[in-house]
This record gives structure tokens, sequence and C-alpha cells, in this order.
């Protein structure tokens, strides 16, 4: 792959996926022209589209203060538009976690999350769907100067004292060398972010196409709000750690990649994460040539390799500040000095082929079963379509009884699947209870229930050991419904084989099986979790677990997660319970279609009002329109599968194709 750095490959896959989506459409319009789709179908492509339309990539920067975080994410994105977007100076800058993202249902603002709301035990997530609890500023995308004074709102701290700030689940420390919490000043107060978070909403192109990016302000708000690391950071596509080369790895450093990047892990390479050693222009000596400047830099990436127990590839050296000047002054010289296209490279290597990975897959799976129902279908009309030609062919010499006795078979035949039809609505009654069975097991307000209990059980636990015998009981209830859940899906299949099994027997449909539900990918979730708590409980003091606020604080993030969960679980459930019966009920469908076709066609030469080569002339013309529809969907699969598997040199003659 030629390279043009991360904003034109993050171009390039944005119009890769624009093909994709609009082959499926194409897709779509064809198969329901065609009558080869239902209402379940038609709403399961619609939902392949959409969630094309709405993919994001999720890239997270972190860092400890001081890093030069900010300026490392306007060096990489927003040099274009020749300003800096994030307040970037000396000291601490961002102070509540920021997302940076492009919603076109929203005017260009910046929205910002009192503090105070972490009282509430509500989730970042939950919250923003309480449009009325956020502070929003306009920024004015015609104003650099606006928009720069407006996102300074993002520094902006409140002065409290230090019972309020512990209430709120802010650490508080008396050691000033620490950077892993808040210092009290000479009166006794404290300085905590005046904002929970903020959501900055802007008109870049690279955002507009789905890229959004977190950035994160340090190991105290990592560990006062636990869902940063539970949710966002380990839903980001990549994550970006960064270290200054003038502190190097400082103990704070250290804990935040052990205990929110790395996650305890012990390989050399960790998928998805980069760690970048900035500001590497304070090792730029007038009197030292670039070869000792060099080396002292590769000395220095392999110190931060041996310390963070990584491979010394996934370290890049940078300077963001130098990189964002070249950018905006267009200084190649001094560009290349800063590294900063290396870093860009790397980055889109490792973010944008994965990323495009996982659409295919998804689209892969999605699409194979869509396929697979249609290609049933058409499999099916031409089947029926050659048995009705080759039985009307063979009445050229036959006499008026044979012909009244194939009239009887087929009214016989249409009345056995009438008969068919209602055993099998005997049969939806067991499969009515055993959904409800189904619900319940995956129902987010039971789940409820276990989350209210846990939470009792660990407001009077006063030990790690009390907290972790808590939590184990809560995963172990997590556990058990999603694998009942599990048995539970596999019965209503068993059932549905049988339903199946029967009229493929009876009536001589093609061989199909349902589709299965599996709670595989939820439980994989899930033990993340639980791993995620396991190391809480280990690395948290007792003096933490004692004030309570801290541990409240993670299993709400839990919590929250969980119910996400079951939501998402409940939903696919439904969706698979309304698709399981539709290729049954296709193939029966187009079965009666057939049925009183023979019908009426023996019953017009019957009656002698249309003459059987009329009758065969017109039933040929219908095969040719059968095996059109089959070469139609075939073209639009093999487009599909040329834009899957293309690389970016492909894509344009695709496109045009």
């Amino acid at each position: 792959m030629t390279k043009h750095g991360i904003i034109d490959d993050f171009e390039a896959y944005s119009e890769w996926r624009k093909q994709v989506r609009n082959v499926i459409k194409k897709y779509r319009d064809v198969a329901k022209a065609e009558d080869l789709t239902n209402a379940n179908s038609e709403q399961r492509l619609n939902q392949i589209i959409s969630t094309l339309n709405d993919d994001k990539l999720y890239i997270a920067f972190v860092a400890e203060f001081s890093r030069g975080k900010s300026e490392l994410i306007n060096a990489i994105f927003f040099s274009t538009l020749g300003m800096r977007v994030l307040p970037s100076s000396a000291g601490r800058t961002t102070m509540c976690p920021s997302e940076l993202l492009y919603d076109r249902n929203y005017e260009p603002s910046i929205r910002l999350l009192p503090i105070d709301t972490r009282s509430s035990g509500t989730s970042i997530l939950e919250y923003k769907g309480m449009s009325e609890e956020w502070i929003e500023y306009p920024l004015d995308i015609d104003s650099p100067e606006q928009i720069a004074e407006a996102l300074k709102h993002i520094t902006e701290v409140n002065t409290v004292k230090p019972g309020h700030a512990e209430n709120l689940g802010l650490h508080i420390t008396s050691d000033e060398g620490h950077e892993d919490g808040l210092h009290m000043d000479e009166n006794g107060d404290v300085e905590i972010p005046r904002w929970r978070h903020a959501i900055i909403n802007f008109p870049h192109p690279l955002l507009d196409k789905g890229l959004v990016i977190l950035d994160t302000p340090g190991l105290n708000a990592l560990g006062a709000e636990p869902e940063l690391t539970l949710n966002m950071l380990a839903s980001a596509h990549g994550v970006m750690f960064i270290l200054a080369a003038d502190t190097g790895v400082t103990k704070s450093d250290l804990a935040v990649w052990r205990d929110h990047i790395n996650m305890g892990e012990l390989t050399s390479r960790a998928k998805g994460r980069l760690v970048i050693l900035n500001k590497i222009d304070v090792l730029w000596d007038d009197l030292r040539d670039q070869d000792e400047i060099s080396e002292e830099i590769n000395r220095q990436v392999k110190e931060t390799a041996k310390i963070l127990n990584v491979d010394d590839k996934m370290i890049f050296p940078v300077s963001a500040q130098k990189a964002l000047t070249a950018k905006i002054r267009h200084k190649n010289k001094m560009l290349n000095k800063s590294r900063i296209l290396e870093l860009e490279d790397a980055l889109s290597d490792m973010l944008i082929p994965a990323k495009r990975d996982i659409v295919t897959d998804n689209v892969k799976r999605d699409m194979a079963e869509m396929d697979r129902s249609v290609k049933l279908v058409i499999e099916q009309r031409l089947a029926g379509v050659d048995e009705h030609i080759s039985e009307l062919a063979g009445l050229s010499s036959k006499n008026a009884e044979v012909i009244e006795n194939m009239l009887l078979k087929v009214k016989a035949d249409k009345e056995h699947l009438e008969r068919s039809l209602q055993r099998f609505q005997a049969t939806r009654s067991i499969f009515t209870r055993q959904t409800v069975a189904l619900y319940q097991y995956l129902d987010p307000k039971v789940m409820e229930t276990t989350i209210a209990k846990t939470r009792k059980n660990m407001k009077i636990s006063f030990t790690s050991r009390g907290i972790k015998t808590a939590m184990t009981n809560f995963f172990s209830s997590v556990y058990e419904a999603l694998d009942a859940a599990s048995n539970q899906s596999n019965e209503i299949k068993e059932l549905m084989q049988g339903v199946y099994s029967k009229f493929q027997e009876e009536h001589g449909l093609v061989n199909i099986r349902p589709g299965g539900y599996s709670t595989r990918i939820y439980l994989r979730e899930v033990k993340r979790l639980e791993q995620s708590s396991e190391r809480f409980v280990k690395t948290t003091s007792l003096v933490m677990l004692d004030q309570g606020v801290i541990t409240e604080r993670f299993f709400d993030s839990v919590s929250a997660r969980i119910r996400q969960i079951f939501q998402k679980a409940n939903k696919d459930a439904d969706n698979w319970l309304k698709t399981i019966m539709s290729p049954m009920e296709a193939q029966i469908r187009e079965h009666q279609i057939q049925l009183r076709r023979r019908l009426e066609s023996i019953k017009r030469i019957h009656k002698a009002s249309d003459t059987l080569d009329d009758r065969l002339s017109e039933l040929k013309y219908v095969r040719d329109g059968i095996i059109e529809q089959g070469n139609k969907v075939r073209h639009i699969n093999r487009k599909m599968e040329k834009i899957l598997a293309a690389d970016e040199a492909d894509e344009e003659s695709i496109a045009s194709a």
C-alpha cells in the first residue's frame, strides 16, 4: 500500500466503506424489486446499511499531565486547520475526558457535563441521553479565535473542600511528588475539574467520516471514572499512550500503563496500542551532532520498552509541538525531524486494516445468511417452474380423464399444505412459551435485582475479601443467566428444526436448517469485566475500600456495562427469533404460489380455455425471468466480494465498474 499518511488512508477507508454500503443497497433494492425478501429480511438489510452509516473508528489518547497529549492530537489531526483545536500549554490543560466527533444532527458545539453528576451513580453513557444535564457552548467554525476560547472551558476547575472531592470519588494525596491525586492548597482546599466529561462536536472532515478521538487526562481521572477504562478504552480500536522524553517513565505513568492500558498483560506486543515518547526536541542540542542525538533517543526508546515490557518497535519518539509548527508553516525539514510521519504511518497501518477487517467479517457474516435465503427462494422458484413445465409437457398425449386426475392431485397437495400449516399454528404456542423464557433470562430488569443485591452486599463489606466475594457472586449470576439463555435458545432451535424437517419431508421443500443464537460474544465481554474487577480489588488499597466511594464508583461502571450487554443480547435474541422462521416461511409462500399456478394452468387446459403451447411458452418466459433474477444477485455478490477483498490500489477501478 502506497504511503499517504493517516489522513489520506482514513479517507480511503471511508470511501471503501461507502462502496460496501452502496453495493448492499443495490442488493436490497434488487431483492425487493424481484420479491425475494420479506419484511424481516428487508429490516435486516437496512440494519446492515445503518451500521455501515454509523461506523466509527475510536482512537484514545492516554497520558499523565504535561506529556503533550493534546498537542499530539492537534499535530496529527488538526494541523490542516492552521490552529490548535485542543488547548495545549504548560501544566494541566485537559482537566476532563473529552470526545472529539462530528454529528451532523447537532450544531458545532462543546457540551460539558458538570462534575457533580458523579454523585448520582449514573454513567456517562446514560447521561448522553439526557441533554438537559449538559452545559453547551456553540462553536463558530468561521472564527478560530472563538473556537479556541470556547474550548478553554475544558481546562476549568472548581475549588472545593476535601470532603466534597472525596464524596465525588476523587483521590486526594498529601504527597506533592505524586501525580496520581489531587493536592490541598495552603488553605486546605482542593482544585477539582469543573467538568466530568466533554463532547466536542466539530465539523472536521475525518470526524465527519466516523473518526472519534478520546482525550483522557491522567491517572486521577482514570481511577476516579472507571467507565473510561472498562468501556471507553476497552472499546477503542487504538490506544495511544504518551510519555515525555524529559521525564521518562514515572511511577504514575507506569500505573496508567499497568492498570488501565496493558491491563496486567505480560505479552511483548499489545494489539491496538502504541507508545509515544513525546518532546524529543528537548534532546535536540546544537552542541551535539545528529548521530549523537539519535543515539540518545534510541537509548530512551530501549529503556522505555524494557520498563513497559514491550517490543521497542511499539515505541515512537516524536516532537508533537515541532510537528504542528512544521505542518502549519510548511517546514518539511522540521517535519521530518519531528518523526511524526513515522508515527502516523504506524497508526494508519495498525488501525485502518484492523477496522476494515472487522467491517469485512461483519458484512460477510450478516450477508451470508441473507444471501442463502434469497438463493433458496430462487432455487425453489426454478424447481417449481421446471416441474410445472415437465408436468404440462406430459399432457400432450393424455386424455381428459388423466388431466382430471392431475387436477385432483394438485388440489389434494394444496389441501395437505393447508392442514400442515394448521398443525404448525399449534407448534407456535410452544414456540411462544419458549421465547418468553429466553427473554426472561436476558431481561435487563431481572438483572437489576442482581445488581441491587450486589451493591447492598458491597456496602456492608469492609474488607477486600468481602468485596471480592460480592463481585464473584455477581459475575456467577451473570454467567448463569447467559448459560440459561444459551440452553433455551438451543431448545428453540431444535423445535424449529423439527418443524423444518417435517415440512421438507411432506412437501419436498429445499433442505435447510434454522440459524442459531450464540451468547459467546457476551460471555467474552463479561469475562473481560470480571478480570478487570479482580485487578481492581487486588490493586485498590484498604483505606479506599473503607471509604467505599471508589469501590461503589467502580461497581456502577461494571453494572452499567452489564446492562448494556444484556440490552444488546436481548435485542439480538429478538432479531434472531424474528428471523428463525423466515427461510421456511419464504419456502412455504413460494410453494403456495406454485400450487396455485399449477392448479390454474391445469384448470384452464381442462376447460380448453387455453392451449397447452401457449401455457408452456408462458412458463418458459417465467423460467427465463427467474434465471435472470439469479444472475442479478450473483453479479451483485461478485461485486461485493471484489470490494471486500480489494486493497487500496483496486478501489478506484471497482468504484467505476
